[in-house]
């Protein structure tokens, strides 16, 4: 059972959300939160799977509750998603690199939202459909400069071209098919990735790729 905690100041959303996942075989609602400070009690005492976090809210915002909830190792296997009202919302890129797994945007379909909550439980960084390269260029942009490149050197040839595949946005099935292998041969290169890297999920996989300066802005393969 996959267990969820919604974090927003409107009650009407949470409500939805609710009834959606409540109806789901597999996902239950563990609680609910008003605002990012009671977000984080909440994740502290519940230790819920994913977070539903919006990141406009009162007392803290989103943005900071996941920073709290990523500096706190004993929630290292909670998953945040961000959710926004616009797709190209100026905080998204920040909120990954911050901890988040990815980012939803409020109107999304049912069967995405759906998709997304057991998604990211396996691991996979979470971006609305349609816009996720071109908002990862848009936010890479106004990150910091590029690190240096010593920071991939454990990595081998194959596993820095997965690398910058994972950082223009590609799934697996997509990185599989540009490198002419098998999809899970894909997941197993991107998985070893993160290990050597230590990132938590493809989201921060992302992050690094642009940080260490493997991808630069706007390139979009």
């Amino acid at each position: 059972m996959i267990r969820v905690l919604l974090a927003d100041d409107q009650s009407l959303v949470r409500a939805g959300f609710k009834a959606l996942l409540d109806a789901q075989p597999d996902i239950e609602v563990a609680g609910e939160a008003a605002d990012g400070e009671e977000a984080v009690r909440a994740v502290r005492a519940l230790r819920p799977d994913v977070v539903l976090m919006d990141i406009r809210m009162p007392l803290l915002d989103g943005l900071a509750a996941t920073r709290r909830i990523g500096r706190d190792a004993d929630l290292e296997a909670v998953k945040v998603v961000m959710l926004t009202t616009f797709e190209l919302d100026e905080y998204v890129f920040e909120a990954i690199r911050s901890g988040a797994s990815g980012f939803l945007v409020k109107d999304t379909e049912p069967e995405e939202l759906l998709r997304a909550v057991r998604a990211v439980v396996q691991g996979d960084a979470l971006l609305s459909p349609g816009v996720t390269r071109r908002l990862i260029a848009e936010f890479a942009a106004r990150s910091k400069e590029p690190a240096s490149m010593a920071s991939l050197a454990g990595l081998t040839e194959r596993e820095r071209e997965v690398m910058a595949l994972v950082g223009i946005g590609l799934s697996n099935e997509e990185i599989a098919r540009r490198l002419v292998v098998s999809p899970l041969t894909a997941k197993t290169h991107v998985s070893r990735t993160m290990v050597k890297l230590g990132a938590r999920d493809r989201a921060q996989l992302v992050v690094l790729a642009y940080e260490s300066g493997l991808v630069r802005p706007g390139w979009l393969g």
